[in-house]
């Protein structure tokens, strides 16, 4: 930019020369001095760079400079500055101790040989803003682990500061790239805890205020913990069997005073401590410690610590829960029936790996459970003990009801059948019991004398019906009759054993699933469904409720929708459960639905294919 002005200069200067050649002697005249305000950069919070152009010098000049002031035109009864030099009639002053993001009025000026001040024209800059004061006080409340800073932001730098806090580190001069608390935002005192410290420990710690030209740190503030009981952590549990485990965990620090004893304490109960059950490591310093459980029974939860205790006491590290394997056991039922019976599966007939199964329970190790649907008018099948042909594998034995290791095949109609085998008698029997489901209860429309049917649907492996409840209660049972039934006393969509009654608040119509596909993980759902979203009447607030055709069945509503905005289909008011994206393939939890013309539609929902269809009315 200078380089610039020098250009400009010196053209000026030749065509004054060349006028002055071209007359006569006599002709000359002296021009008056004169000058002008030229240009200003390096502008900051506190300082700029500000130029002066001499124009004519006329008989003589005695000083050049600039002056300024937060006025127009400011004269050299405001703030000047005297130039050092002037190069090729242009000049330069730095003006400093300005004020933070203040606009101020300038003019270059020179004063004559004859005493006469001659000012250029008046012009305007405005300095930065700039980074924020902040103080902190000595640190307070000292313990082994914690101490407490007061810190104050007394003033912004004239740009808001958008976070405050403070920082800390065991070597000087912190930054927020350390430790840090974050106290909020803008100007005042603010009181922070430095939480977390290690014991018998020298930190420096200053306090912090960020706006927008950058970070401001204060008086920097040391401190020395004080001694304690040990800083550790419990780090995790691996290698879990039935019966063993290995426990993890690391030392930070003794305290400032030896360690004694290290381990890790557990038991079946949160927080154990050293009264409960202990395994002692060896070595007392900081550092990794490791640690092997046994004796733990199958099936079970645990809750394990580390541990260390010195002079102060004794620490433990976080609560860390883990499960010991279950005495599980799968057996597998493959047979003729199975490709047939479950569809667009990788499911196939005489391959124990690829057929369904039944389980035992944690609690229940010697009952083997599990549901089976059977398609085929004759089903022929076996079980498997392993995910192959290796066995033990199991038929029919001589006696109905028990199983024979060379026994053959077994032969059922077609049905869905509840499957148990009792793994405690000798022989072990089992059982096969084809069952039909409904729903039962006084919020039924049969009360609790008849059931509502529900229907089978293979490709989903689930129970589907569409029931019309009211406010009451209701559960599920097989076979119109009680030695079978399901409630949920968990009060949540599992399903257990003569479980407690469901409780139903609003009267609509119900699509019901009931899901036995699992063994011993039984769940349900009863989901009466509405359409939402600002293209409807009720916008994304309330839903419309679609109602039953049981013709078509499917759910159905009639309403009016607004061009240029969207909806859902969702189930019982919640996003819990609710559908979008494409109408021939609604999946859950996809996109809003468009509405590009207002009208009045018919828009209706089928819950077993995930399909909809909408019809301009």
């Amino acid at each position: 930019m200078k380089r610039n002005i020098f250009f400009k200069i010196t053209s000026l200067l030749l065509v004054t020369l060349f006028l002055v050649v071209g007359c006569d002697k006599d002709d000359l005249v002296k021009l008056d001095a004169e000058m002008a305000t030229w240009l200003k950069s390096g502008i900051t919070s506190t300082s700029a760079e500000l130029s002066g152009m001499v124009v004519a010098e006329g008989d003589g000049i005695s000083e050049y400079g600039v002056v300024w002031a937060t006025t127009e035109n400011p004269t050299t009864a405001d703030s000047k500055k005297i130039a050092d030099n002037v190069e090729k009639a242009v000049y330069w002053v730095t003006v400093d101790g300005l004020e933070h993001l203040t606009t101020y009025h300038y003019r270059a000026y020179v004063i004559t040989d004859g005493g006469t001040t001659l000012y250029g024209k008046d012009d305007v800059f405005t300095t930065l803003a700039n980074i924020a004061t902040v103080t902190a006080s000595d640190a307070s409340g000292i313990t082994d682990i914690f101490a407490q800073i007061v810190a104050n932001v007394p003033y912004d730098g004239k740009a808001e500061v958008t976070a405050k806090g403070v920082c800390w580190n065991t070597e000087a001069t912190p930054t927020i790239a350390n430790d840090t608390t974050l106290n909020g935002k803008g100007i005042g005192e603010f009181t922070t805890d430095l939480t977390k410290l290690l014991p018998n420990t020298m930190y420096y710690a200053r306090a912090y205020a960020i706006n927008s030209v950058g970070i401001a740190y204060s008086n920097e503030v040391s401190f020395t913990t004080t001694i304690g009981v040990p800083v550790l952590a419990t780090d995790s549990v691996r290698d879990i069997t039935k019966t063993e485990a290995k426990v993890y965990g690391n030392i930070m620090a003794t305290g400032g005073v030896d360690i004694t004893e290290r381990g890790f304490v557990y038991a079946m109960n949160e927080n154990p401590t050293t009264a409960d059950t202990k395994i002692i490591d060896a070595a007392n310093t900081t550092g990794v410690i490791a640690g092997a459980i046994s004796g733990l029974t199958s099936g079970k939860a645990y809750f394990v610590r580390a541990f260390a205790t010195n002079s102060e006491g004794t620490a433990y590290g976080e609560n860390i829960e883990f499960s010991t394997l279950s005495d599980i056991t799968t057996w597998y039922l493959p047979g003729d029936y199975v490709a047939a019976s479950y569809p667009e599966t990788t499911f196939a007939d005489w391959d124990p790996e690829n057929s369904p199964i039944v389980m035992n329970t944690v609690d229940n190790t010697t009952i083997l459970e599990g549901f089976v649907y059977m398609a085929n008018a004759n089903n022929a099948w076996k079980f498997a003990s392993q995910p192959n042909w290796d066995g033990p594998n199991y038929g029919a034995g001589a006696i109905a009801g028990e199983l024979d290791a060379a026994g053959d095949n077994f032969s059922s109609p077609m049905g869905y059948y509840k499957v148990n085998v009792d793994m405690s008698a000798t022989p072990m029997t089992y059982t096969a019991v084809s069952t039909d489901w409904g729903v039962i209860g006084d919020a039924t429309p049969g009360g609790w004398d008849t059931d509502t049917n529900l229907t089978y649907n293979a490709t989903s492996r689930t129970w589907r019906g569409t029931v019309h409840l009211t406010a009451g209660s209701f559960k599920y049972r097989a076979n119109d009759g009680w030695d079978i039934n399901y409630g949920s006393s968990a009060g949540n969509n599992t399903l257990n054993a003569g479980g407690d009654n469901i409780s139903n608040d609003i009267e609509a119509d119900y699509d019901i699933t009931l899901d036995l596909s699992t063994p011993n993980t039984y769940t349900y759902a009863a989901n009466r469904w509405g359409l939402i979203g600002d293209a409807t009447p009720g916008g994304w607030d309330t839903d419309t409720n679609m109602t039953w055709d049981s013709t078509n069945k499917i759910f159905t509503a009639t309403l009016d929708l607004t061009a240029g905005g969207s909806y859902k289909f969702r189930a019982n008011d919640g996003w819990d459960v609710n559908l979008g994206g494409d109408l021939n393939a609604l999946t859950a939890g996809g996109d809003n639905i468009a509405v590009t013309e207002a009208g009045n539609y018919t828009i209706t929902l089928n819950t077993i294919t995930n399909v909809a269809t909408v019809t301009k009315n």
